[in-house]
């Protein structure tokens, strides 16, 4: 008996850095043909040879997820060739400003993240959904952040795109039921292993760790996580496993709503 958990499904992930990595291999040891599209052709590369030595399937592709024209070409394509598209997730990151207040804070710094965030998530949306459901159940996945919810100084354009992810998913899994296509948001603070794993929230956290004396590490643990519940923060492996569970059949009247991995950094 087979026991994976997406044995079979197409799985197209956008984006191939730390979360978009590590859900590819969680992906594709769980049975899935990963088409994995980003602009880094290192980084493509490197998650690529991981998953063929552990006998997974994958393809890359070189692609800008901000041109509509190339992500609905890739999409068509990977269509094509498998004959659908079962799962999505949009795991491409923005740089953004965070801790400016609004009196220094620059309209293009504080919109960067909104038109960032929310263009790719329509454009990817807009171009995988022609090839999903109906008789084959499928799954789009976002990402966002507790900011969609915190109050806290310095995060102006960082909490409104957040939000703004939230209620894009929310308002497209209405938009898509009929077709049979679920779409379901994921929430994780941030993510302790990730700076190490190469994500761009290294160089976003080393301000505030500067500004404390510490290292990027020791204000993930010694203040973001003491902020928590459980006291500490979500890890890489916990985002991906949790994307996987929520791609499966096993999550399959979970739509609409937004899964909290804030370890309790918010409580719901």
């Amino acid at each position: 008996m087979n026991d994976q958990l997406l044995t079979d499904r197409t799985a197209v992930i956008y984006g191939a850095g730390a979360i978009g990595a590590a859900t590819a291999r969680v992906f594709a040891r769980e049975g899935a043909r990963v088409f994995l599209a980003g602009r880094t052709s290192a980084r493509l590369d490197a998650v690529a040879q991981g998953i063929a030595a552990e006998g997974g399937t994958v393809a890359t592709a070189q692609l800008d997820v901000h041109d509509q024209q190339a992500v609905e070409r890739h999409a068509a394509q990977v269509a094509s060739t498998e004959g659908g598209i079962d799962i999505v997730m949009n795991a491409v990151s923005v740089p953004h400003d965070q801790g400016t207040g609004l009196a220094d804070l620059s309209v293009e710094a504080f919109l960067q993240p909104i038109d960032g965030f929310l263009r790719m998530l329509f454009i990817t949306s807009k171009a995988v959904a022609p090839h999903m459901g109906h008789e084959r159940p499928g799954v789009i996945l976002t990402l966002s952040e507790p900011g969609a919810k915190l109050t806290a100084p310095g995060i102006l354009g960082h909490g409104v795109s957040a939000a703004g992810k939230e209620a894009f998913s929310r308002l497209l899994a209405a938009e898509l039921a009929a077709s049979n296509i679920r779409v379901v948001g994921i929430r994780p603070h941030a993510i302790i292993d990730a700076p190490a794993a190469g994500s761009y929230t290294g160089a976003l956290f080393e301000q505030f760790a500067a500004a404390g004396g510490r290292s990027v590490q020791g204000f993930l643990t010694e203040e973001l996580a003491q902020g928590t519940l459980l006291k500490r923060l979500p890890t890489l492996s916990e985002v991906a496993e949790m994307a996987a569970f929520l791609a499966s059949d096993r999550a399959g009247s979970i739509t609409g709503t937004v899964v909290n991995l804030s370890a309790g950094a918010l409580v719901d």
